[in-house]
């Protein structure tokens, strides 16, 4: 583990890793002077080519520092500052500078007293100084003068001057193996290792003025993480995580936040992740954890005596986990490809091996932000960091720096990686339907529920797309609607049924479901709006009752991923207070998988002497009674099964399908697309365009038709249903014959009200993936169209170092004026008078 300090997450305002050396896409400056309207339109993601991939960049020489682990790093600038750790002999404290910008390792420039050699410490950013606090010191080699500390010393980046801070009052005991982060001004420590135990306190310190400054001991409440060391901490939306660690007998992959604002902590809950999907990282110490946007990234350590390598992702917005699998969009084993635009001259790149299986390696490595060069070097299964714990990471711009640690045999590293980090905006799918749900806007169902007959409202499109048995009970309404309307009006002339007519809404469509009582109905409509449910208060028996009729219509409904929630969070919410009830209760509901699951609970060796004590138990009916004593005396063998668990259909499966057909006879507005009609779904288009939303809450329009199109701008069919597709289900991945048709994307996500700029950030990407010297101008000209000035710079910059080829293409003689204007700015502003008379001399 880098000292926990590195885990903090620090983002120095440094650019990218590349130097001369790195292939990578033209830079591009951006306008932020621009109008509201325009800044939507101009994309700060820079080229969007490779992401998540992995590149390798020079070690750290054994004359500039030795290799070493449970050091710290940090991130200042354009440097990544590694301190102390141990070469696996001695301790040190010497201070090493890599540059990203030229990948050059250097000793930073220090004077003054610094902090007596150390590992275990910690070490974070602040202002323009880094804070190293605590560690463990003294001779590793002849196990003489070990101990902790408390002290803080600080490392000014400008004058290069260690200062060690003399604080009055009570301190905090001496640690090793802590955490440590920086949040409001504050240095936050938290747990660690004091010699004898595990510690799980907290303290805070100002950074501000070190004259007026003291500790203070943190007052924690909550699930507060148990005693433990050797874990990372990060901070990412104001919180701080904590995940897995040593922390004794009892080692968990547990995640924990902690609320600066309240000082309450809170255990991540894992009863929303399904089977099947990507679980929580197994549990481990000395591996490193930082943040980016709204993910925290899980990096190797020690995992029940394994080293891993694969990187874990966590989303703090959707709490959900997965494996980050490195970028192989390269890799094409030396095969041709088309070709590209090159804004530079080709430069050298480290030689590469053939994709084969995984090997250890003692190379550098890290991620290069895109390619465009013609020929595209396969990244192979080697170019991976090899596991490895007591290591350091650190963040500067999109890119992860991780640095050393101890790899196989107890072997000290002095290897460098980068990770290029993926920076899209975040799907909004889930929460626009969700929204769509709240608000009740645009309903065209309602469900009359149970006996005492309560309504609850809904959306025809997302029922029918997510349930197939609503779907036949909304079918069947709908016929029999038919029927009525056909007796009361034969003889005028009607819509289908559900269709508006002369800009008039139709009646909403009822639905009887006597089986459904309302409130655990409305929670199956909130999962199938998205995907999820929102978890009641974990233990009391009032709500995991709730969700156990959830959990009855689930089956009922045949809703396998529903089923699936609802039974994790119950089994996860049974103990030793509710057990009886919730037993009880599923035999009631004729629940036969949660009755078994409360049966093993209660005939347990440490609970069953304390369940039969308990008054509940005198009530219950006299087979389940018999049932509990049966399955004391004579436990029915274990049988495993084999059989593969149905997670079920998720949304954006569903929502694919509905667009692809399933949901045609369901369609109740048509799209035109330069008069050819697309059938549509009102509500699917209101959740996720507020233009949409607009329009169907003011008017309708007299037809049900709307023609689409941007000013006079109107998109390819190809174009439009690369938009739907986004619309429906959040799909980005356009094909390439796409990017030839740009302008409409690109102004789409503006003009119609999508929620973010997410398509318009794939489009960028699609485009400047597929940009050739044959389409830059056709592009150019989109890009200036729709004012995304980024993409047009650009074009503009390929242009001009293309230009001998570009200048003869037929295109650029019927660009506008002021098109032709920018270029030759652009000529004029990179070109010298030399290249400028040679360029004359070409053409």
């Amino acid at each position: 583990m880098a000292g926990p300090g590195s885990t903090g997450g620090q983002i120095g305002p440094g650019a990218l890793a590349g130097g001369a050396r790195s292939k990578v896409a033209p830079s591009v400056d951006f306008d932020h002077s621009c109008s509201d309207s325009v800044e939507y339109l101009t994309l700060n993601f820079g080229p969007l080519e490779t992401v998540h991939r992995w590149r390798r960049l020079p070690p750290c020489d054994e004359f500039v520092g030795a290799r070493r682990s449970k050091h710290t790093v940090v991130a200042y600038k354009d440097a990544i500052y590694v301190f102390g750790g141990d070469n696996g002999k001695t301790m040190l404290n010497d201070l090493l500078r890599f540059d990203v910008k030229d990948w050059s390792w250097c000793r930073a420039f220090t004077t003054g007293t610094p902090p007596a050699p150390r590992y275990h410490h910690s070490a974070v950013v602040y202002g323009s100084s880094m804070f190293v606090f605590g560690g463990y010191t003294g001779d590793i080699y002849s196990n003489s003068n070990l101990k902790n500390k408390n002290d803080l010393f600080e490392y000014k980046f400008a004058t290069g001057q260690w200062t060690e801070w003399k604080i009055e009052g009570r301190l905090p005991v001496a640690r090793s193996a802590h955490g440590a982060t920086v949040y409001s001004d504050k240095l936050w420590i938290f747990a660690g290792y004091e010699g004898n135990a595990r510690l799980n306190d907290m303290w805070t310190i100002g950074l501000q003025d070190r004259e007026l400054t003291c500790w203070e001991e943190v007052a924690q409440s909550g699930e507060i993480p148990p005693s433990c060391c050797n874990f990372p901490v990060a901070v990412c939306r104001d919180k701080m995580f904590v995940f897995s660690g040593q922390s004794g007998a009892k080692i968990t992959n547990n995640l924990f936040q902690f609320e600066f604002k309240d000082k309450t902590w809170t255990r991540i809950p894992t009863e929303h992740l399904l089977r099947g999907s990507p679980p929580p990282p197994q549990r481990r110490y000395g591996h490193t954890m930082v943040a980016f946007d709204r993910h925290l990234y899980v990096f190797g350590g020690a995992a029940d005596n394994t080293l891993p390598n694969e990187l874990h992702c966590y989303d703090v917005d959707f709490q959900t986990w997965e494996v980050v699998q490195p970028s192989s969009d390269s890799e094409i084993s030396g095969a041709e490809v088309p070709e590209r635009a090159c804004a530079s001259e080709e430069v050298p790149t480290l030689p590469f091996e053939e994709r084969g299986g995984f090997k250890k390696s003692r190379d550098v490595f890290g991620l290069d932000f895109g390619t465009t060069s013609a020929k595209q070097p396969a990244q192979p299964a080697s170019e991976l960091p090899s596991g490895r714990l007591f290591h350091a990471a650190a963040v500067i711009s999109e890119a992860m720096y991780i640095f050393g640690g101890t790899v196989d045999n107890n072997i000290r590293s002095g290897e460098m990686y980068r990770f290029q980090f993926s920076c899209y905006p975040k799907c909004t799918l889930h929460e626009d339907y969700g929204r769509l749900w709240e608000s009740r806007q645009f309903c065209d169902v309602e469900f009359v529920l149970g006996e005492k007959e309560e309504c609850v409202q809904g959306h025809v499109a997302i029922v029918t797309a997510r349930s197939r048995w609503l779907r036949r009970k909304i079918t069947q309404a709908r016929e029999r609607l038919a029927q009525k309307l056909e007796q009361e009006a034969a003889s005028v002339p009607r819509e289908a049924p559900g269709v508006a007519t002369g800009g008039t809404r139709p009646p909403l469509l009822h639905v009887a479901i006597r089986e459904a009582e309302a409130r655990p109905f409305e929670v199956l409509m909130q999962f199938l709006y998205t995907d999820k449910i929102k978890y009641p208060r974990k233990g009391h028996v009032e709500d995991v009752l709730l969700i156990m009729d959830v959990y009855k219509l689930a089956l009922s409904f045949q809703l396998c991923r529903l089923e699936q929630l609802c039974r994790q969070y119950i089994e996860a919410s049974v103990d030793l207070q509710n057990v009886l009830v919730v037993c009880e209760s599923a035999a009631r509901l004729q629940l036969s998988q949660l009755k078994e699951h409360c049966l093993n609970f209660v005939v347990k060796e440490s609970h069953f002497n304390q369940v039969i004590m308990m008054k509940e138990f005198e009530r219950l009916s006299s087979p389940l009674i018999v049932e509990i004593v049966r399955r004391k005396q004579q436990p029915p063998p274990r049988t495993p099964s084999d059989q593969p668990v149905d997670i079920g259909t998720s949304l954006i499966q569903d929502m694919k399908a509905y667009l692809e057909g399933a949901g045609a006879e369901f369609c109740d507005i048509t799209l035109l697309l330069d008069g050819h009609p697309r059938p549509a779904h009102k509500a699917i288009l209101a959740a996720r365009s507020s233009y949409f939303e607009a329009m169907f809450r003011s008017f309708m329009p007299e037809d049900g038709q709307v023609n689409i199109s941007i000013g006079e701008m109107v998109p390819s069919r190809q174009a439009f249903e690369s938009m739907l597709r986004y619309i429906y289900y959040g799909e980005v991945n356009m094909p390439p014959e796409d990017s030839l048709r740009p302008s409409y994307l690109f102004a789409a996500p503006y003009y119609y009200g999508f929620y973010n700029n997410r398509l318009q950030a794939y489009c960028k990407q699609n485009l400047e993936m597929n940009v050739t010297v044959q389409n830059v101008l056709q592009i150019l000209e989109a890009a200036d169209k729709t004012q995304a000035l980024d993409m047009k710079r650009h074009c503009l910059h390929i242009i001009v170092h293309q230009f001998t080829k570009v200048s003869k293409l037929p295109t650029l003689r019927s660009l506008s004026q002021q098109l032709l204007l920018d270029i030759i700015d652009s000529l004029a502003s990179h070109i010298s008078d030399k290249q400028c008379a040679e360029l004359g001399a070409d053409i």
